[in-house]
């Protein structure tokens, strides 16, 4: 069995849908033909020169951190990130990258964090949004309009549900308004309170869509001034997002808690650092992979006791446990990310069934590398 580049990135996209990184971040092929065949896939954290050695002829280096995340005006063989391109293409090897998606992903990044601590997962620390912004329209017309209202919604984009569209629910009921002087009423007349059969018409829109649905209801309204409400709906849970909120299997001290950490995740020069009470007990935990004070207010509201992530800073870190009880625990960046190889690989093995080989790459990628 071959299999193809073009192959391969179905399978990481579904795992790792590309629709949730981060608008700043790239992903996905950085080159190679999806056309063609490969042989093998290496898996790394970083796409350094000590990793692109170990990639052998027709394959795929599939790395977390994109290569070409900065803006570069040339990949010149005489330039360090130009020259592992120029290898891996002569080589005729893939460079594919994972980054932001990979975080947010079901399962990714923090999972994978998460299991190497044995941690059991609860949920997402800041979830994503589960999909396109939408409204809930709606619309109260007279019955004889109704359909016509209806169809100047759908026109404008209105009605649409996954694979349907023309969605809408309908309920009859009376309208009452009384119109007053400078009124020009289409049903009734000025100083006299009407009643109409109408009704009741909602419809599902998405958010971007506000502006022609309102224009296409004052259109096709009877109504010199109609009847309707516009409703924002709540995202729903997709346990898609950054982080995840855990438990611990059993409760234990915050310096058991640590040694926990230190054991499970590779070792590297910047080892391990840890705020807080020693004595205190840990049973819910946060994690995130990779740098993650951005999310300290989150972990200030999640219900936790310790929060483990990479690359705090000193004023982030401080603030946050002059105002918090919560625990901090400090791992590098690369030891935080480096579990996330081993799922990546998961994924590949479960799709091609052997048929594909797949490299974990041992070369420690952490720029932190002189001991003490």
């Amino acid at each position: 069995m071959s299999v193809r580049l073009a192959d391969i990135i179905e399978v990481l996209d579904d795992a790792y849908p590309p629709h949730l990184a981060e608008t700043w971040d790239s992903v996905g092929l950085v080159c190679g033909d999806p056309a063609e065949v490969v042989e093998s896939v290496t898996i790394a954290v970083d796409a350094t020169a000590e990793v692109v050695a170990e990639v052998p002829q027709r394959s795929l280096l599939l790395a977390h951190h994109p290569l070409l995340l900065r803006g570069v005006d040339t990949v010149a063989a005489d330039t360090p990130k130009g020259a592992l391109l120029h290898r891996l293409i002569r080589n005729g090897s893939a460079l594919f990258t994972a980054h932001t998606n990979a975080d947010s992903a079901a399962a990714g990044v923090s999972d994978a964090l998460a299991e190497a601590l044995g941690l059991v997962v609860e949920g997402v620390l800041s979830p994503a949004p589960s999909g396109p912004g939408l409204d809930k329209w709606v619309v109260f017309v007279p019955d004889a309009n109704a359909e016509a209202v209806r169809d100047a919604l759908f026109a404008a984009g209105a009605g649409h549900i996954g694979d349907y569209s023309h969605c809408s629910w309908s309920a009859s009921g009376t309208g009452q308004f009384l119109p007053h002087d400078g009124a020009s009423p289409a049903i009734g007349s000025v100083g006299t309170v009407e009643r109409v059969p109408e009704q009741r018409v909602e419809v599902i829109a998405r958010t971007a869509l506000r502006s022609p649905v309102l224009s296409a209801l004052r259109a096709a309204h009877p109504y010199e001034e109609p009847a309707f409400d516009v409703f924002e709906l709540a995202d729903l849970p997709s346990g898609t997002g950054l982080g995840r909120v855990c438990s611990l299997p059993e409760p234990e001290a915050l310096s058991a808690f640590v040694s926990r950490v230190t054991a499970a995740l590779p070792a590297t020069s910047w080892g391990v650092r840890a705020s807080g009470d020693p004595d205190a007990t840990v049973s819910r935990v946060a994690v995130c992979g990779g740098a993650g004070d951005s999310l300290l207010d989150t972990v200030a509201r999640a219900g936790v006791q310790v929060y483990v992530t990479a690359d705090l800073r000193h004023h982030p870190a401080d603030e946050f446990r002059r105002s918090t009880d919560v625990a901090l625990v400090d791992v590098a960046h690369w030891a935080s990310e480096q579990p996330w190889c081993a799922q990546a690989a998961a994924v590949l093995d479960r799709s091609f069934a052997g048929a594909l080989p797949v490299h974990i790459s041992t070369v420690r990628t952490d720029p932190w590398n002189v001991e003490h």
